[in-house]
């Protein structure tokens, strides 16, 4: 399991200028997100990079990171959120990985809202890591006690039916279990 700071640690983008790229240039250079403390420290090594332009307007020609920063709008071509390394502290700092932020993020459609709410609801939502919906039914209800201990070995249970029925309450993702 990644926590975000690793993710970070593979963010990188391709800082251009429209200014450049307007006039047929696609120069600049692939900058790591995990190379700068802060945002203002990767914005002045944006502002050296293109040095040449007086107020360099920046396009982000090309970019590395999880999908979970994109659909969170927190990059685009001519966007990178000037929040991205509070998000990545707050992330950093919670008690899950980062696939298992990035799968409920996944679940809920959940994009442009806060991160400390997406984290908040997290913890009141996360079931943990099963192989499969028959394995998340099984275990569920063995820990509630929904299931005897001792049941007669003639008598077997259809976990593909009991998972599809139990999983109307539930979702999954990259199996991540969450209750709706």
């Amino acid at each position: 399991m990644t926590k975000l700071q690793n993710c970070l640690e593979d963010f990188q983008i391709y800082v251009g200028t429209y200014g450049k790229y307007n006039s047929g240039s696609i120069y600049g250079s692939w900058l790591k997100l995990s190379d700068y403390s802060c945002y203002d420290e990767l914005l002045e090594a944006m502002q050296e990079l293109h040095q040449d332009e007086e107020e360099p307007e920046f396009m982000f020609q090309d970019y590395e990171c999880s999908e979970f920063f994109i659909k969170q709008k927190l990059i685009s071509e001519c966007h990178l959120s000037a929040n991205i390394y509070e998000i990545a502290e707050q992330i950093d700092s919670s008690d899950y990985d980062f696939e298992v932020i990035e799968a409920y993020a996944e679940c809920m459609s959940y994009y442009h809202k806060d991160v400390s709410d997406l984290l908040d609801s997290l913890s009141d939502s996360y079931y943990g890591e099963y192989g499969s919906d028959e394995d998340f039914a099984q275990c569920t209800l063995e820990q509630d006690g929904s299931i005897p201990e001792n049941l007669p070995s003639y008598i077997y249970i259809d976990w593909e039916a009991t998972a599809r029925q139990l999983m109307y309450d539930y979702m999954s993702s990259n199996g991540y279990y969450f209750r709706n």
